[in-house]
């Protein structure tokens, strides 16, 4: 089976390159269509999944009308199509020969139809239980309906399917095989990536929904101005967390769904009152330098105290953990005590440095790891608060990597805050006055900053900088 683009897959940064995708949550495309004779076609779209609801499908794809067909992600987290002429197909019946389970990962789906019967391709491989019979017409009538993201008419009864979608194409009159689509990369054979698709016939009402234009995510680029309508989806769901550079998110997997909440593409946590949690990115380091910022958007106080700290840990375990109870290595900078505090071994040292401004509700944030040098440094509000680096001894963590923290430390009250690691947006809103000293991410702070130790070029989590910088 090959590799879907996954958060830590660092793939060569030359070649086809694919600039934006879409953040699609409670948000869809739609359009009306003219009538068309073909029986076959091709649907193919790369897909960076948030999560998927445990009690209802979360559509990516429906067309026809009241009563159409579609794709979903189903409530165990596999791919499904439904119909009901054809009798219809829930998760038990499911068109991926397993779930798609890595919400850091990009996975790409081709579904080509001919005379009626449908085959379903996963990262370039055919699935063993993903053909389906009496398929329906794709554009019958006049009037039919096509919607990304949303089950057609019943746009607000049905969970969406929360992802990042980018090369959204559809192929009117013709079954193309995926390598017209993608393709294994030649330096590490099990990767599978996309190629440029521009040059292909789209067809009557086919399209290409490249998402390059940020107040019209809709706008169609095949050539046949087969523009989508676009609802509850703004210029800050356009993101550069594509195929072909996948940036870091948070990571969601085995947090408690009852106390913790992730929105806008797993950039945004909501941690609830009750509970002190952390969360991670899904992409560790153990070299290079690195940058992330983001906004404590509300918290609660608790005698003028928010308790919400950020800082760094050695462990991408997040789940019912905090910095005060965490069982590895972690550094933080606390409000609470105004210090830069660090734990190991079950006990806390408190001070490394002390005087320091803590977050207080709308400050933004930034953080700054150089595993190089095996130094840290915390910002506020676009200023570095520590000049001079903490230092750590990066070969003692304990899974070999670091990673970026943040956490919520007051029981009794609710936080909310955001994170971006170069994807352009912060709580939904677009950013783009910093790149990184690659040109990669858009940042609404410069991540290169000068300490005491000199001036350094802080990098996006990206897997562009991987492959060329390490990590």
């Amino acid at each position: 089976m090959p590799f879907p683009i996954l958060a830590g897959k660092a793939i060569t940064a030359t070649g086809f390159s694919v600039d934006n995708s879409c953040v699609f949550e409670a948000g869809y495309l739609k359009k009306t269509v003219t009538a068309s004779s073909a029986t076959s076609w091709t649907l193919s779209f790369w897909m960076k999944l948030h999560s998927h609801s445990a009690s209802s499908e979360g559509y990516i794809w429906s067309y026809g009308k009241d009563g159409g067909q579609g794709f979903y992600i189903g409530t165990s987290g596999f791919l499904g199509y439904y119909a009901p002429s054809a009798g219809g197909y829930g998760s038990d019946n499911a068109l991926t020969d397993g779930p798609l389970r890595d919400n850091g990962a990009w996975y790409h789906v081709v579904f080509k139809c001919s005379s009626g019967t449908g085959t379903t391709y996963l990262n370039g491989v055919q699935q063993s239980g993903g053909t389906v019979s009496n398929v329906a017409p794709l554009n019958a009538t006049t009037g039919d309906t096509y919607a990304v993201n949303s089950y057609i008419n019943y746009e607000d009864n049905f969970d969406d399917c929360r992802c990042n979608l980018a090369e959204y194409c559809l192929i009117d009159g013709s079954a193309l095989n995926p390598t017209s689509f993608g393709e294994f990369d030649e330096d590490s054979p099990r990767i599978w990536k996309p190629i440029d698709v521009s040059g292909l016939t789209f067809g009557t009402n086919g399209f290409y929904l490249k998402f390059e234009d940020s107040s019209d995510l809709g706008v169609d680029s095949s050539g046949n101005s087969n523009d989508f309508t676009a609802t509850r989806v703004a210029a800050g769901d356009q993101s550069l967390d594509t195929p072909t550079n996948n940036f870091a998110t948070l990571n969601n997997l085995g947090m408690p769904t009852t106390n913790t909440t992730f929105t806008e593409g797993n950039l945004n946590v909501n941690v609830a009152a009750g509970s002190t949690y952390w969360s991670v990115p899904t992409i560790g380091v153990s070299s290079g330098k690195w940058y992330v910022e983001g906004k404590l958007i509300t918290a609660t106080a608790s005698s003028g105290v928010y308790y919400a700290d950020y800082g760094f840990a050695d462990r991408n375990d997040s789940a019912g953990e905090s910095f005060y109870v965490m069982s590895g290595r972690a550094f933080w900078l606390s409000y609470w005590d105004s210090k830069i505090n660090y734990r190991t071994g079950g006990s806390t040292t408190a001070g490394l440095q002390t005087g320091k401004t803590g977050l207080s509700q709308g400050d933004f944030f930034q953080l700054y790891l150089d595993m190089d040098n095996e130094l840290m440094y915390w910002g506020l509000n676009g200023s570095v608060t520590n000049s001079t680096g903490i230092s750590f001894n990066g070969k003692e963590s304990l899974t070999g990597e670091w990673y970026f923290a943040f956490g919520d430390q007051y029981t009794n009250g609710a936080h909310n805050y955001a994170v971006n690691f170069g994807g352009g947006s912060i709580d939904g809103t677009a950013v783009s006055s910093y790149n990184d000293a690659n040109g990669y991410g858009n940042f609404k702070y410069n991540p290169t900053v000068t300490t005491d130790e000199g001036a350094k070029d802080f990098l996006a989590l990206c897997t562009k900088n991987l492959a060329e910088h390490g990590g």
